[in-house]
């Protein structure tokens, strides 16, 4: 027997997914996260396997993220050209929130006082001006030393252009300092323009990179111990997979590994579903997510930003809001608040009696009956009812509502912020909800999907299979990739396109060596190439594909790429001006690497039985509602709302005026009508 794992650990949850080979078999399970040792939570799910049989692992972590969303992160010490070091405490204005009077810009990660500056200067062309002051760096080892410092982040101005600087700084630090402090290379993170952006994220690698360091090394030394034969595989932010080893040289590829994982799971589900444009919605017990599948393909963005902090590097564009199933509600005055304080793993809410005590958002559920609580997580957890209704009863109190209004009360502000959530990446970027369907996963997100998608417009919900470890199963169909920048500064009336072609040949070079060190075949690498442009004047820019069938050093390239860029240009903003000069900035090279797919057997149909029925409360009013185990629907069936499904990673509700069938998929597809008014 061999098996494909993997895993994704939540806040709350750990999520597993394993694929036998031989039996075509899926089987998804959770136990809860154990956040003092993350390791140990991994184990935990995976205690029935054998090591030795594991053909292939790959898990997404969020130690990075929680490091910085926690302020845990690492000593770090900025080590800057002599002049500039107040790059990273200037940062930028505020243009997005100009006129939020309550705007308040992110505390820097590294005070001033722990920021050196060192002679020796590149100009803006990549000649040296100054030789490298290799004395003074020799001296900040020295105070690196001795105040304790985990980490330097090195960031030369125009250190993208010329790294040499930066690279002796580096060799003299790791010198004097050996493996006890993390040495972090700007050019080594982003070689890119804008040096408070790529200070930003090489301080950000630097903050985060101690404590990804240690948990990878706990979980590959482990995993060695208990035999396991094959390396352990990262998801990154980009969507892509790589091995531990990278992921422990470039750990910032990491901050949003788990979430990721359920958008490349939206990617196979819209090739699988043939639905194209897909909402991927993910509420655990903590957190809320949304990311979009555009045309079959993952929404990447060669930027963004977190916790208010931009980012040089391709990610996923995500949007996370405070708003999970543990999320906590609390009065505010006179005023109903829910999240973004969670009660975790630990606690918990107070259905998992484990000695919670404030309402939560599941609490509010099980006081409206949409949990059974003798199918939770598969029957494995047993729920204290009387214990949420204490909590929620306590709330209202507060408040001076009856309990279920308050219940009501509760999800209803619950699904407000998560619809508004969605609106951040859709209706602010121009993109119409009602064209999407709405693809819910995690332990929460299909019992209020139906509720969001009727508050933002969306017709049809789709529930995947194992929507609680829907993340981890995205894992398994997503493929090694890596991604590689380089800038090239030119214009519509100066472009070299012999110059320009040399450079994409030097990416296709470094992205197919690349591939090669993460185990692909060359069967199995592709390559594709996008640079940035934008018109003359513009600060941001788009990045616009150069295909295969391109020939760089043509003629026609230069109309045929403007072109391409109007085209672009119009979709993104609604307006392009052809014929208008252009600037290059920079090519982006992206390496595929494809791994083996799970394909998983059909399910054998299910026996016909008939629902159990009881009330369940919608619209404030107790309602006759169908309960039935997913496994008991076969491909074809319909169900009528009010509805709910269980199965052992979530619980699907269907309410009423809504309409439920299984898909040749064995998908949960919704029909959502708007003429009723839901809770």
């Amino acid at each position: 027997m061999t098996y494909r794992v993997a895993m994704d650990i939540g806040g709350t949850f750990t999520d597993v997914v394993t694929y036998e080979g031989n039996a075509r078999k899926l089987r998804a399970g959770k136990v809860l996260t154990t956040p003092e040792d993350l390791a140990r939570g991994v184990f935990d799910a995976l205690h029935e396997l054998s090591f030795a049989e594991i053909e292939f692992f790959v898990h997404g972590t969020t130690q990075g993220l929680n490091a910085l969303l926690e302020r845990r992160g690492a000593k770090v010490l900025i080590l800057t050209t002599q002049g500039i070091g107040d790059v990273y405490r200037i940062a930028r204005g505020n243009r997005e929130r100009l006129f939020d009077l309550h705007y308040r810009k992110p505390a820097p990660l590294v005070p001033r006082e722990h920021i050196a500056e060192v002679a020796g200067r590149f100009d803006a062309s990549g000649t040296e001006l100054e030789p490298l002051d290799e004395d003074a760096v020799r001296q900040v080892a020295k105070r690196v030393r001795e105040q304790g410092f985990e980490a330097v982040a090195v960031c030369f101005l125009f250190a993208y252009l010329d790294p040499e600087h930066e690279r002796r700084a580096g060799s003299l630090l790791r010198e004097e300092l050996g493996e006890d402090v993390l040495v972090v290379l700007s050019h080594e993170v982003a070689p890119e323009w804008r040096e408070y952006e790529r200070t930003s994220s090489t301080v950000m690698e630097a903050y985060t990179g101690p404590s990804v360091h240690r948990y990878l090394d706990r979980i590959e030394s482990r995993f060695a111990e208990q035999g396991l034969p094959v390396p352990v595989h990262v998801m990154q932010s980009s969507g892509g997979l790589v091995n531990a080893e990278f992921a422990r040289r470039h750990p910032l590829q990491t901050l949003l590994s788990g979430p990721v994982g359920g958008t490349m799971g939206g990617v196979a589900a819209s090739n699988l579903l043939d639905r194209p444009n897909l909402i991927c919605v993910d509420m655990g017990g903590t957190s809320f997510d949304v990311s979009l599948v555009l045309d079959n393909a993952p929404d990447v963005s060669p930027d963004g930003e977190c916790e208010g902090f931009p980012l040089l590097m391709p990610l996923v564009n995500l949007h996370t809001v405070g708003a999970g199933g543990g999320s906590l509600a609390y009065a505010e005055g006179s005023a109903l608040r829910v999240g973004p304080e969670s009660a975790g793993a630990v606690p918990g809410p107070a259905c998992y009696g484990r000695g919670g005590t404030q309402a939560t958002v599941t609490d509010a559920n099980c006081v409206l009956g949409r949990v059974d609580p003798d199918s939770f997580a598969g029957g494995g957890m047993d729920l204290d009812l009387a214990a949420a209704r204490s909590a929620v009863t306590a709330l209202a109190g507060q408040l001076g509502m009856d309990p279920v209004e308050l219940a009501s009360g509760i999800c209803d502000v619950g699904n407000a912020k998560m619809a508004q959530a969605i609106r951040t990446l859709t209706v602010e970027h121009g993109l119409e909800p009602g064209e999407f369907a709405l693809l819910a996963f995690g332990g929460a997100g299909p019992m209020h999907a139906a509720f969001i998608a009727r508050e933002i417009g969306v017709t049809e919900v789709v529930v995947p299979r194992f929507p609680g470890a829907f993340s981890a199963w995205g894992m398994l169909e997503a493929d090694v990739r890596r991604d590689f920048t380089m800038q090239f500064f030119a214009t519509s009336a100066d472009l070299d396109t012999a110059a320009l072609a040399r450079s994409l040949d030097e990416l296709r070079d470094l992205a197919w060596a690349a591939l090669g060190e993460q185990g692909i075949t060359e069967d199995k690498r592709s390559v594709v190439h996008g640079i940035d442009m934008r018109y003359e004047s513009q600060d941001y820019t788009l990045t616009v594909p150069i295909l295969d069938e391109d020939t760089v050093d043509s003629a026609d390239f230069l109309a045929r790429i403007e072109e391409r860029f109007a085209e672009a240009h119009h979709r993104r903003y609604g307006h392009a001006t052809p014929g208008a000069p252009v600037q290059f900035v920079t090519i982006r090279t992206t390496g595929h690497g494809v791994v083996p797919r799970p394909e998983a057997a059909p399910e054998p149909a299910p026996p016909a039985s008939e629902p159990v029925i009881r009330d369940v409360v919608f619209d404030g009013k107790p309602c006759p509602t169908s309960i039935v185990a997913r496994a008991e629907l076969a491909v074809g069936a319909r169900l009528n709302g009010p509805a709910i499904v269980h199965e052992d990673t979530a619980t699907t509700v269907v309410p009423p005026g809504a309409e439920l069938r299984v898909d040749e998929h064995g998908f949960l597809i919704i029909a959502i009508e708007f003429e009723e008014t839901l809770v």
